[in-house]
């Protein structure tokens, strides 16, 4: 079953992964591609999965866990950027 299951993940990942691609660099505006980015992130994450279910190694499972958390920080930060101008207020 998974003989089967993987290659269908890895091809519809990799279909969802260039059409959140075409998504960045088209825009149309800068919040669009900060949600793209976002995207592309979550579908790197579930590549990743993927990969690491195909070769039974728990290894990129934590790799996952790890660039979940960075994209996650990532966001917030590009986030209160385009909101205030900032990411670290000094006051």
């Amino acid at each position: 079953m998974l003989a089967i299951a993987i290659p269908v993940s890895f091809t519809i990942l990799g279909l969802a992964f260039l059409l959140t691609l075409v998504r960045l660099v088209r825009g149309p505006s800068l919040p669009d591609r900060l949600v793209a980015l976002d995207t592309l992130n979550i579908n790197a994450i579930a590549l990743i999965v993927v990969y690491g279910i195909m070769l039974r190694s728990t290894v990129f499972f934590e790799i996952a866990l790890l660039i979940a958390v960075m994209g996650f920080v990532a966001t917030v930060a590009f986030t209160k950027y385009l909101q205030r101008g900032d990411i670290i207020e000094l006051n």
